[in-house]
């Protein structure tokens, strides 16, 4: 059978609508954002709490009190976690995706259940939709719209359609036939066949899909946390690359909370609305007995009374508190002037140490860093578009040799700050006679048969993969592992508690070396090539549009020392203490942000 490039034809034609629809694409990312950006922006304005309020009346005025005590209490707890902004990104998120997936959903909906073959072409097509790996949609999205929050949503539209548009046509499908014959024989339009009778029996099946497709859309925001989407999703991604338990159950529990409450009050919006629905929620409120206070209602008026006083609260306190939020900047040295700017990193342990290193120099100058993490693909390809600034952590010329190559024109290098560097394989210093790569050959049974290695994405395991190997006759002996650096460091860890034999993927400069005891297996061979130096790499303008940073970026230089001592502080400070840690470590270095960063008065 011959091979068949279906790939290469997709890539061909991502490229043609890149070049060709570039304008349409530009005018689609301005409308969601402003979408998204206006919903988030209602959601997120008023205080953690007051929002909670206005959330337990609608789930008071749709389920009863209790429902709205526990509402309360669930979004207080999220909001206890040091989560709300993401919590309400999220939800924005889902919202806007479920009302455009509603709004094309349910027409397409009505027209299949009209037509058999408008349901008969529809249905491989929505049987593709909802089969593919979600992670797939996100590819594209950010080809055509960068990071942030439209490939997300672009994505969720398209995973979680599928319900909306078959629930819709099963659900008018079902309803009686003579009950349309009999609306048709007394002289009804179609249109209003469809609209009195049809839809309003349909209407149980068809609310089902609305939340079906609202639980897709919130598991689909989670999974785009992966593409810079914000909110929860990048919460949850950044628990499970950093292996953080506490943060990974916190934001999981998020997540949790905003799926039940959007469950529950979909599901009680069908009483709401439906005749079906309202004459069942009736008989059972009539056969229900004992703690009727509990199961009351306020009607349509009172609650909306009950939204728009706590709205108004609101608005008064963020009226009232609304002033200059600038944080204090020494005098001369407000550089920035407000200014924001975006840091790229992976979960790299020296691109976490100067990132959140520059973010605390870059606030004390005046700006205000945004600080996101991404994995190596979805950064230079956000750098490339001018969606993201700057990153510290370009390995050259080897490891990310490929991001480069492909945007070489797109980004700007801003110099070496760290070298030369090391890639290497390392074993426990108690794995006896191994000790060079060539001592790997024959001994894979020690092993497991298998090298831990870190992402898949980066040259390094391109290089291990492709060279390595081949050079010391392993590849046929050992299977590389992909994970994540932080998965890799903690099988390692884990390994040394059980002394147990490991080989793992690592490279100098890194704080495994002071924290653990570890050989650098040797490479006679010379097939890792030569030591490489890490460089900052920014956007195309960038130094255009931060000059006082490019200058300062130029001479910025870190010893091998003062990035160990840094990682360690990261690393003793613990998870999500990122910036307080690196914080604390350049206050114990009096002068060096001056040295870093100068201001010429």
């Amino acid at each position: 059978m011959p091979r068949i490039h279906f790939g290469s034809w997709a890539e061909d034609a991502v490229s043609w609508l890149q070049t060709h629809l570039s304008g349409l694409f530009d005018v689609i990312n301005t409308v969601l954002t402003g979408m998204y950006d206006g919903v988030n922006a209602v959601l997120g304005a008023p205080e953690p709490l007051l929002m909670a309020g206005i959330l337990a009346v609608v789930a008071w005025w749709l389920r009863g009190l209790l429902p709205a005590v526990l509402t309360f209490a669930g979004f207080a707890l999220v909001d206890s976690f040091g989560l709300w902004e993401a919590a309400m990104a999220t939800l924005s998120l889902v919202l806007v995706a479920s009302l455009i997936t509603l709004l094309v959903a349910v027409p397409l909906g009505i027209w299949a259940s009209r037509s058999s073959k408008v349901s008969g072409a529809l249905r491989p097509v929505l049987d593709v939709m909802q089969t593919m790996p979600a992670f797939v949609y996100l590819i594209p999205g950010v080809m055509f719209f960068s990071i942030g929050p439209i490939p997300g949503l672009i994505a969720t539209v398209v995973f979680s359609m599928p319900p909306g548009v078959r629930m819709t046509e099963l659900g008018i499908r079902q309803v009686d036939g003579e009950l349309v014959e009999a609306a048709t024989a007394f002289g009804t339009t179609p249109r209003d066949t469809l609209t009195r009778v049809q839809l309003p029996l349909a209407l149980p099946t068809i609310m089902a899909g609305v939340n079906q497709v609202i639980m897709l859309a919130l598991s689909m925001v989670v999974i785009a946390g992966m593409a810079g989407a914000g909110g929860l999703g990048e919460a949850v991604y950044a628990a499970v690359t950093k292996v953080d338990i506490g943060g990974g159950v916190e934001s999981g529990l998020a997540v949790v909370v905003l799926a039940i409450y959007l469950d529950r009050m979909t599901g009680a919006l069908n009483q709401r609305v439906s005749p079906l629905g309202r004459r069942a929620a009736a008989k059972a409120a009539s056969a229900a007995r004992g703690l009727a206070f509990l199961r009351y209602r306020p009607g349509t008026a009172v609650a909306a009374v009950g939204v728009v006083v706590l709205a108004l609260v609101a608005g008064g306190m963020n009226l009232a508190g609304n002033g200059d939020d600038r944080q204090n900047v020494a005098a001369g040295a407000d550089v920035g002037q407000g200014r924001g700017i975006k840091l790229g990193y992976f979960p790299w342990d020296e691109a976490v140490a100067t990132t959140y290193l520059w973010q605390n120099i870059l606030e004390d100058r005046g700006y205000k860093p945004d600080v996101k993490q991404l994995d190596p693909g979805p950064l230079y390809t956000a750098l490339a578009q001018g969606q993201m600034d700057l990153q510290f952590d370009s390995w050259l010329p080897t490891t990310h040799k490929q991001y480069m190559d492909r945007y070489r024109d797109k980004l700007t290098d801003l110099g070496a700050w760290y070298g030369p560097t090391s890639l290497e394989l390392s074993v426990p210093d108690y794995v006896k006679g191994v000790d060079s790569l060539e001592d790997l050959k024959g001994k894979s049974a020690l092993f497991g048969g298998k090298i831990v290695g870190i992402e898949s994405s980066a040259g390094m395991m391109g290089t291990l993969n492709d060279k390595v190997l081949k050079e010391y006759g392993l590849d046929g002996e050992y299977k590389v592992v992909s994970s994540s650096t932080s998965s890799m460091l903690a099988d390692l860890d884990r390994a040394i508690k059980k002394k147990e034999p490991i080989v793992t993927t690592l490279w100098s400069p890194h704080w495994a070396y002071g924290k653990h005891q570890l050989k650098k297996l040797k490479d006679p061979k010379g097939a890792w090539g030569k030591g490489e130096e890490i460089h900052a790499v920014g956007k195309k303008d960038f130094g255009k549009d931060f000059p006082e940073v490019t200058a300062w970026l130029k001479d910025f230089e870190l010893s091998e020392k003062d990035l160990a001592s840094l990682e360690v502080e990261i690393q003793n400070g613990g998870k999500g203490k990122e910036k307080e840690s690196a914080r604390r470590w350049l206050d114990a270095h009096p002068g060096l942000a001056d040295k870093l960063a100068p201001v010429h008065h």
